[in-house]
């Protein structure tokens, strides 16, 4: 009993492994890190000492290199000598590591010990040393973009934002960055989509959503990015099962009611995007994209005077939209030439024209809307064939 009771003393006693020992003796990042990699440590605490090692030495180097940083300001500011070579990417890397490790190395600390009690070591110094160097993430980024490093981009501002989100960081002042991180999120998730890394994108873009200047760029990506990848019909309906609930969540924008009109058109249901819009626009009678989609399946259908009704009301809604403009216009030309009624043709092929006029104004050289054909059928209809005007709307038409 005593023996046994002197090798249980002596292995709660035990100082640290020969594995651990080796670790802390290392020197750089890149042999520690190895040494983690392939020993067999004793226990979880010894892991959460392995790995606060390796963000010690990723600090060190990451320390050297700021320093370089505050001397170089420092001689500019005051003009007392000669800015020194940093190593920016070394910089970069090291925060990267840093990160990495400090957040495997909580994982450990906040497990409990041989006595059941959590006892972290290690989360607030670490927390607070790497927030201090975070930031140096986002500018060297933005260098990598101009030198066209999309890996790189991808690499430092992904750190920057999944750290973000990490538990233990939670503590430390978000309020600093909450005026750059929904454009950094925007770009990263554009990033990772050309990397075809969607799901990191689809993240991103949500960090991006919450900002409420980058909500409907990152949304309209976040939309395309899902939408660019639908191999087979149940990748389909599970794309418009994630679009209903979106709109469902924010039934108020057009951007992700526009969306699932249109996969509802891909797939044919016509019943299904008649029941979005009626619902929709029973709430939210003026919205746009609700008034623009009924006017084009009147189109779609040749209904004219249905078009001309609902696209009327879209035009109202957004006065300063030449596709609407031209659309409309179109609609009543069409509508003109269908009816009998002299004193009623007259009074369309006018509206016509004014949507058309419109439509010129606001997009002069046909970038958004091709209206020059059809301004000068509601000319050649309102003015007459051999008309002054007829004749100039004719030459716009070319």
């Amino acid at each position: 009993m005593m023996a046994l009771a002197l090798v249980a003393s002596a292995t709660a006693f035990a100082g640290d492994s020969d594995a651990l020992k080796a670790i802390k003796k290392a020197k750089t990042y890149a042999d520690a890190a190895q040494l983690v990699k392939t020993s067999q440590l004793a226990n979880d605490e010894e892991r959460a000492e392995a790995y606060n090692k390796l963000v010690d030495l990723a600090m060190d180097k990451a320390g050297k290199e700021t320093g370089t940083i505050a001397q170089n300001q420092a001689a500019v500011q005051l003009g007392t000598g000669k800015e020194e070579a940093y190593d920016t990417l070394g910089l970069a890397d090291a925060i990267c590591n840093a990160i990495d490790a400090a957040i495997t190395c909580n994982k450990y600390d906040q497990l409990p010990n041989a006595k059941g009690k959590v006892k972290p070591q290690f989360a607030e110094k670490n927390a607070q040393r790497i927030w201090a160097v975070r930031t140096h993430l986002v500018n060297i980024g933005q260098e990598e973009a101009r030198k066209g490093n999309n890996a790189g981009v991808l690499k430092y501002w992904g750190a920057f934002l999944d750290s973000d989100a990490d538990p233990l960081f939670a503590a430390q002042d978000h309020e600093q960055e909450k005026g750059y991180i929904g454009q950094v999120a925007y770009f990263t998730g554009r990033y990772a989509f050309e990397a075809k890394e969607l799901a990191r994108a689809d993240k991103y873009f949500d960090i991006a959503m919450q900002d409420p200047e980058q909500k409907k760029d990152a949304l309209t990506f976040k939309l395309y990015a899902a939408g660019s990848n639908l191999k087979s019909k149940a990748d389909t309906l599970q794309y418009i099962e994630q679009l209903k609930n979106l709109y469902n969540n924010d039934p108020q924008n057009d951007v992700l009611l526009d969306k699932l009109f249109t996969m509802y058109d891909g797939q044919k249901d016509k019943a299904a995007q008649t029941a979005l819009l009626d619902s929709h626009l029973a709430k939210y009678p003026n919205s746009f994209a609700a008034l623009a989609n009924k006017g084009m399946m009147a189109i779609a259908d040749n209904n004219a005077e249905e078009g001309a009704k609902w696209l009327r009301k879209a035009a109202a809604a957004s006065p300063e939209n030449p596709v609407i403009q031209t659309y409309l216009g179109t609609c009543l030309s069409v509508q003109a030439g269908q009816t009998d009624d002299a004193a009623k043709r007259k009074e369309l092929y006018k509206e016509a024209v004014q949507a058309l006029d419109k439509a010129k104004q606001l997009d002069p050289n046909k970038s958004q809307a091709n209206w020059g054909y059809n301004r000068y059928q509601a000319y050649y209809g309102f003015y007459g064939a051999d008309a002054p005007e007829t004749k100039d709307a004719e030459l716009d038409a070319k």
